[in-house]
């Protein structure tokens, strides 16, 4: 049934998503119901962006050697962490204030570089990620391999200039 099902979740997911992003973004007020400190948030989503980079990179090197279950479990995990991820950001833009970079900072036109295509590329990571969990866990392993040759380089993109980004603004939050 869900494997029927999995297209239309993940569509409904690669929708829905960015489109609560964006209003909590838009928010006036901020909830912070966590009583978490705002620095927290981003060192926390550096160090999840940071292992998930790590991971992808072993799994590929997995994958090379031919290891598949380790590959499976490293990329299941890559995956966990970027779900995490992905909720712990929700629960930062419903309760931080945005911070902006500052205009007279070091390197801003680099900043928004990465800031600009780390935002695009992770709109479209979702739905490349979801897909290529999909193949893979429904032994669509063909179909698998052709979508993992743009998941990859994007998820890794994504996952390091996370870093970046946290890099950049941590002197400011």
């Amino acid at each position: 049934m869900l494997e029927k099902r999995g297209p239309a979740i993940i569509i409904a997911i690669s929708i829905i998503v960015p489109l609560v992003v964006v209003v909590l973004m838009l928010m006036p007020e901020r909830y912070n119901f966590l009583g978490i400190e705002s620095g927290l948030l981003p060192l926390f989503h550096a160090v999840i962006n940071g292992m998930t980079a790590v991971l992808l990179i072993s799994g590929f090197i997995l994958i090379k050697k031919q290891n598949r279950i380790a590959h499976r479990w490293v990329m299941t995990t890559a995956f966990v962490l970027s779900a995490i991820f992905l909720v712990s950001y929700v629960i930062s833009k419903i309760s931080n204030d945005p911070i902006s970079y500052p205009d007279d900072a070091p390197l801003k036109a680099l900043y928004l570089f990465i800031l600009i295509t780390h935002i695009f590329l992770s709109g479209i990571i979702l739905p490349l990620v979801l897909y290529t969990m999909y193949f893979a866990w429904n032994k669509k392993f063909e179909k698998h391999k052709k979508i993992v040759k743009w998941t990859f380089p994007i998820w890794l993109y994504v996952a390091i200039t996370g870093v970046l980004v946290y890099v950049f603004m941590q002197p400011y939050y």
